[in-house]
């Protein structure tokens, strides 16, 4: 797997499991923040970092170096 896939897939679980703290934690209280916020974060994250992968993913089929 080269880094444009692993990226890809880096950001897709990571924001899979920010969309599960943000889902099912939602009545949790912890003293510094709440795992719904933190949640939301790493859906952010973590689709920031996918369409990184997949930009890259996409420039490296055109034949551009990496």
């Amino acid at each position: 797997m080269n880094t444009a896939h692993g990226t890809l897939l880096a950001g897709v679980l990571t924001a899979l499991a920010g969309l599960l703290l943000w889902r099912y934690t939602g009545g949790v209280d912890l003293p510094v923040t709440t795992p719904s916020r933190a949640g939301v974060v790493l859906m952010c994250v973590g689709a920031a970092e996918a369409l990184l992968g997949a930009f890259r993913a996409v420039r490296a089929t055109q034949g551009r170096p990496r």
